[in-house]
């Protein structure tokens, strides 16, 4: 698929990998819909690259469609999707109050909240963006859209604390197979990205020393992720229609130990 001209949406848009992403996707071309619950960088990211911005929430069905439909009567149907929106918390399954000693389990709400922004999320955007691609006129080979998600190496070696991070991440890989194969009649891929330790927001507010020991854990290159990266992989798998239902690690070859 050419990425010139096509309309495209990103969620998580206005930070990170999927700023990145949306930036890449509109420098190519694209007409990019930046879809973020924070309306201030989301509006600069739009701003910037040309393109509109909507105000989501992954976890509610009418703010998804009200979104999906600004972004349609500003550049139409989108071809591409890319779902970046997600949280990443951390906590034991079983621990001590650092005060009293006393055991405690992990707080349920938090292990909600990353399976109803990161998996349940990611599925109700795939949801209401393969229904608009499925009535598009084919491209070349019968293609009609391309679905990019972001799990992450922690879908398969999550650290200690991950357990609601992973089982968020794990869901959203294991279920790009049988989306792909739901949507394999009418033209639309699903891909998936685990990307690895990426310089993001969130990362470059620790101390140097701590970003610095991360990158040095990576075989090679002995260095963080940049988002750039990731949003050349996205905009690869956009390009090349033979490319479905898989999976790719993005992650200087680490694998995660437990802490």
């Amino acid at each position: 698929m050419k990425i010139d001209g096509i309309a495209a949406v990103v969620t998580g848009a206005a930070s990170g990998l999927g700023e990145a992403t949306a930036r890449e996707l509109a420098r190519r071309g694209a007409k990019v819909a930046v879809l973020d619950r924070d309306s201030e960088k989301g509006e600069r990211v739009a701003g910037e690259i040309g393109g509109i911005y909507c105000e989501v929430d992954v976890t509610s069905d009418d703010k998804v469609a009200a979104a999906f439909a600004k972004a349609r009567e500003a550049h139409g149907q989108e071809r591409v999707l890319v779902n970046c929106a997600g949280v990443a918390n951390a906590a034991k399954t079983v621990g001590r109050d650092k005060e009293t000693g006393a055991v405690k389990f992990y707080p349920m709400q938090q292990f909600e909240l990353a399976i109803a922004i990161n998996l349940i999320g990611t599925f109700r955007c795939i949801a209401h963006s393969a229904a608009g691609m499925v009535t598009l006129d084919p491209l070349d080979d019968g293609e009609r859209g391309c679905i990019i998600n972001t799990a992450s190496v922690a879908a398969e070696d999550g650290q200690i604390g991950q357990a609601a991070y992973s089982a968020s991440k794990g869901g959203v890989l294991a279920m790009a197979l049988p989306i792909a194969r739901d949507l394999m009649n009418d033209g639309v891929r699903v891909n998936t990205i685990l990307p690895g330790v990426f310089k993001t927001p969130m990362v470059a507010m620790m101390p140097p020393n701590v970003q610095e020991a991360l990158g040095a854990q990576v075989p090679f290159p002995k260095r963080l992720g940049n988002a750039d990266e990731y949003a050349q992989l996205a905009c690869f798998m956009v390009e090349t229609p033979y490319l479905n239902a898989e999976s790719v690690r993005l992650d200087g070859g680490i694998r995660m130990a437990p802490r």
